[in-house]
């Protein structure tokens, strides 16, 4: 239970947070946000707070933000068309009622002849009398068919029709928001916990090494290598990787006194990338500092927003395989083993999620934002957009190619897991 309650709470955040961006920048455009999602599939819960309803749905793999506008969400009144309509005391349509066969207190029952419910707002066509009438709609009207009640989108309220900038960013807020809860998650880890030194001081030598060999001790601090000034354990770590079999002259400080070695880098037998690894271990104390949380934050940020990059640059080039990558079956186990290390490793394994989360999402990909995103530039160009059709067909394709590799990563992760 511990596990399955830090995988909703973890997923949960990442897309909360993944979704809340897209919802809060329509919102600033000024687009109608019909649905706020957590979850995919059938509904489990749903409160109605003005014209957007918030809902939470079974499956904790995804969350989505409807927006006014997007495919299947337009109301067609076609000639033809019994409706009914409640009139305000101005005159102006504040209810149409279609297919509905309870009747309201003066309700206005007329045969569509022509309307047009998105620029103009007006409806045409004959009462019962068989008197012709024009309707002026309002802005906020409610439409209803079989007892559900949809807020009308006049044209200037959904998404097409706001500036590319506006629709840009709507679109990118949400890959953007995942950068931010990452900050905020490793900066947490630093107020909580505090932040480590990061100093260049080796906290165990491991047997039979080319450290031990050479003869540094636990407690030395590196000073230089290779002529380098050595300022961090990153830097140390750095350069050791980049020099596998390549002799290097290390200056470190014991007791104050200053010796020098020449360790020669082996090549590591579990990175698939051939790097250096001289045999030492590293654990650095932790500090309290404020405003060093921060900065933390950021730095944590940025290493893994690069790290990702780089292991998604490996599986690009062949040097990963697709049975490396993990669904949400995958993150579960992990997870499992994570919050084995306790509260902070858990809260690590979060910021990390939520900035591969991001970086996934803006990969230019048919029915991902960064799919659309790329659509936005393509139109920003060519000066006018991609026809709808053509682009709604795209991230057709989109959807289903990505259907299909979920369900290969989810089958790999079964085997791997459970087989």
């Amino acid at each position: 239970m511990e596990t399955v309650l830090a995988f909703i709470i973890i997923f949960g955040a990442l897309v909360f947070f993944h979704e809340f961006g897209h919802f809060l920048f329509a919102k600033r455009a000024g687009i109608l946000v019909r649905e706020f999602a957590i979850g995919m599939g059938p509904k489990i819960l749903g409160i109605t707070k003005g014209e957007t309803i918030y809902t939470l749905r079974l499956l904790p793999i995804g969350g989505y933000v409807r927006m006014a506008g997007e495919d299947m969400d337009t109301i067609h009144l076609q000639a033809g068309h019994r409706i009914g309509v409640l009139l305000n005391k101005d005159g102006q349509a504040t209810k149409i009622i279609m297919n509905q066969k309870a009747m309201y207190p003066d309700i206005l029952l007329m045969e569509v002849e022509e309307a047009d419910l998105e620029k103009e707002l007006y409806i045409k066509g004959y009462d019962e009398e068989d008197k012709f009438v024009r309707i002026e709609v309002a802005r906020d009207a409610v439409v209803e068919e079989n007892g559900r009640e949809t807020i009308l989108a006049p044209y200037e309220r959904q998404f097409d029709s706001k500036s590319l900038g506006h629709r840009f960013m709507t679109i990118l807020a949400g890959p953007l928001f995942n950068f931010i809860l990452a900050f905020f998650i490793f900066t947490a880890i630093g107020l909580m916990q505090g932040i480590p030194t990061n100093e260049p001081v080796i906290t165990e030598v491991t047997e039979d090494s080319p450290a031990a060999e050479a003869g540094l001790q636990n407690g030395d601090l590196v000073k230089e290598i290779d002529g380098k000034s050595i300022a961090s354990w990153n830097e140390l770590v750095e350069s050791v990787q980049d020099n596998a079999g390549n002799p290097l002259p290390f200056e470190v400080e014991r007791g104050g006194e200053t010796l020098d070695f020449t360790i020669t880098p082996e090549v590591s037998e579990e990175s698939p990338e051939k790097v250096g690894v001289i045999g030492v271990l590293y654990r650095s104390p932790l500090e309290k500092d404020f405003l060093g949380s921060f900065a933390y934050g950021a730095e944590q940020t940025v290493f893994w927003f690069k790290e990702i990059f780089r292991l998604l640059g490996m599986l690009v080039t062949g040097q990963f395989t697709i049975d490396a990558l993990s669904g949400p079956v995958g993150i579960y186990k992990t997870t499992e083993e994570v919050a084995k290390y306790g509260i902070f490793t858990l809260m690590s394994w979060a910021g990390m999620l939520s900035i591969n989360l991001g970086i996934m999402n803006l990969l230019p990909l048919p029915a991902l934002d960064g799919g659309r995103l790329m659509f936005f530039i393509i139109e920003g160009i060519r000066g006018k957009p991609v026809d709808r059709q053509k682009e709604g067909m795209v991230h057709f394709v989109g959807i289903m190619l990505l259907m299909l590799l979920m369900i290969v990563v989810t089958w790999n992760d079964i085997q791997k897991f459970f087989f």
